[in-house]
């Protein structure tokens, strides 16, 4: 049985074994908002079967960004009516294309990610929104690119619980695929201004984690950041940066490219 865990009073964290991808539920006095659904139409269903486990309040979603992994679920969520919130640029990208590629570099996940009908979001965030569940704010927040183009956080004041998504992971390094390097250091560094020395961070994967936690991989993402730059001024080839990288030679390797090409865009 998928089973929610309880970190602050009603806020709850499904870590699923597949990806060690989390979902977060946040339960209001009138509604409640799951942030993140999962990668499959199976995966979400157990996760919509979790959460009425836990409450029957109306629910909302919202997407950190537009990976398969955080929003291939979407479309059971708006089977029961759900209203979806992402940031714009991440909704745009939700689409035939995304799925097909997720099929292609997942082989083990290949027949449940082709049955999925990719479902972007239908509310969209620019920078930032107050939802209110009733007798509880929920704000989302994009702070600049980082992980992905529309990276949107959720902060859950009263319960001093902020809801990462890819910014920050624990159960391994960043992953640059699409992602903006020379930007991400200072989108964390944004999004730290929001917490306290005790507020719980949950990552997109991996277990929650605290400011320290964050405050750590922010100093890499800028030590890898400062790496491209010099590296770049250098005309060094990316694999002797990649080499010098606190973050595995191989994880990095895309990310240089990806500095890299930013840096020389016209």
């Amino acid at each position: 049985m998928t089973v929610l865990r309880e970190i602050a009073a009603g806020v709850h964290v499904l870590r699923h074994p597949v990806l060690d991808v989390n979902a977060t539920l946040v339960v209001g006095g009138e509604a409640a908002l799951v942030v993140d659904t999962l990668s499959t139409a199976g995966q979400a269903r157990q996760l919509l079967a979790a959460v009425r486990r836990v409450t029957p309040l109306p629910l909302q979603v919202v997407n950190t960004h537009h990976h398969f992994d955080h929003c291939f679920g979407n479309m059971v969520f708006t089977a029961d009516d759900c209203p979806i919130w992402s940031q714009e640029e991440a909704a745009a990208l939700v689409g035939p294309a995304l799925r097909d590629r997720a099929v292609s570099n997942h082989p083990d996940l290949a027949t449940d990610l082709a049955a999925v009908t990719p479902t972007p979001a239908t509310r969209l965030v620019r920078t930032a929104i107050d939802l209110d569940l009733g007798d509880r704010p929920v704000q989302l927040r994009h702070y600049g690119r980082g992980h992905s183009i529309g990276d949107l956080v959720a902060l859950i004041p009263d319960a001093d619980v902020l809801v990462a998504g890819d910014l920050i992971e624990e159960s391994g390094p960043p992953q640059f695929g699409d992602a903006y390097p020379l930007d991400w250091p200072d989108t964390v560094a944004a999004l730290m201004a929001a917490l306290t020395q005790e507020t719980q961070v949950v990552p997109g994967h991996g277990a929650v984690v605290t400011r320290r936690f964050v405050a750590a991989q922010h100093e890499q993402l800028a030590a890898l950041a400062w790496l491209i730059r010099e590296g770049d001024a250098d005309g060094a080839p990316p694999e002797r940066v990649a080499a010098k990288s606190p973050f595995p030679q191989e994880i990095t390797l895309p990310a240089v490219h990806r500095g890299y090409l930013h840096l020389n865009q016209p």
